[in-house]
């Protein structure tokens, strides 16, 4: 039986867009393949240092305070060696440039010890600041071929955060003394704040028992949650610019429920090794940042909103570095 001149024109039509559609595949397909040929080159040129990145490579998390001591790292080494630095900020989380750091995609990054001590060794929380220190030096050492510096001098610990006003008529000043309020009190902590061990920890360690469940909100609007009386606890970090610009108390953790949190620069043993003024470099920055004044570089950018690059070169002359 001879097809319909109809049907015959349907079966083309259908062959024509059926060759389309495979023609369509393989563009999209091959396009696909360009930039992930293109992105694996690129991710290749960067690990083997063929990227024209400058002579050292400074990474830091993705928040204003590591932004702040990003740009104090490379300033100092600037200032102090003649090498060009090339600047990796807002990297992203500890693991993130922890790695960058073993792949040698970065030569140092800004890092805090019970960080280091507790997400990267994977070790349980103590108190002591000298040992926290000591261990994650040597198995820092040991295990990555990574050198920690000495610590900058302050430390950005986990901060349990009341409204002074309110601190002020309960007459507390401990986390010990809060512990009896606290289950008539509304507590807001960031996202992940209640993942971490610190909050088992911290649980633990007081004996807490909220009656209400902590509200989890965005880190940027706890003090805002404060303020306005949503919120009576929140959980802040000790060093953040706007606790001395607003009426807030942080409660003393007096039974050590958070480890101690120094500043430490993190740096490549070869790199070290390449460059011997780096650690001279890096040395001379020992101790010479005070909690209050990290407080304020912090408030400088996120509350008055000066460039970071501006803010580290007047505390550099404050410094006489």
């Amino acid at each position: 039986m001879k097809m319909s001149q109809q049907g015959r024109s349907h079966n083309e039509g259908t062959r024509r867009n059926g060759a389309e559609m495979i023609w369509k595949k393989f563009l999209i397909a091959f396009c696909l393949t360009i930039v992930l040929v293109t992105t694996i080159a690129s991710c290749s040129a960067k690990q083997t240092g063929n990227d024209s990145r400058g002579d050292i490579v400074i990474g830091a998390k993705s928040f204003t305070e590591q932004d702040i001591l990003g740009e104090l790292l490379a300033q100092q080494i600037e200032a102090k060696t003649g090498l060009k630095v090339v600047r990796r900020l807002q990297l992203g989380d500890t693991l993130v440039c922890h790695n960058a750091l073993l792949s040698g995609q970065i030569d140092l990054y800004p890092e805090y010890t019970g960080t280091a001590f507790s997400t990267v060794l994977k070790q349980k929380t103590i108190g002591d600041v000298k040992e926290v220190y000591r261990q994650v030096k040597d198995d820092y050492a040991q295990k990555f071929n990574l050198a920690v510096m000495p610590p900058l001098g302050f430390q950005n610990t986990f901060a349990m955060i009341v409204r002074g006003e309110m601190a002020r008529s309960l007459n507390i000043k401990t986390l010990s003394q809060a512990a009896q309020y606290i289950p008539q009190w509304q507590a807001g902590f960031g996202y992940e704040f209640t993942e971490r061990q610190e909050y088992a920890n911290l649980i633990k360690t007081y004996d807490l028992k909220f009656t209400k469940s902590p509200r989890l909100m965005n880190l940027g609007l706890l003090y805002r949650a404060l303020i306005q009386k949503q919120v009576d606890l929140v959980a802040g970090n000790s060093t953040d610019g706007q606790i001395t610009r607003s009426d807030f108390v942080i409660l003393q953790d007096d039974r050590h429920a958070f480890p101690p949190y120094e500043a430490a620069a993190i740096v490549r043993e070869a790199t070290l090794k390449k460059y011997p003024k780096v650690r001279d470099a890096l040395e001379q920055l020992t101790g010479k940042i005070s909690p209050d004044e990290m407080q304020h570089l912090n408030y400088l950018v996120d509350g008055e909103l000066r460039d970071v690059k501006d803010v580290v070169q007047e505390f550099r002359s404050s410094k006489n570095l």
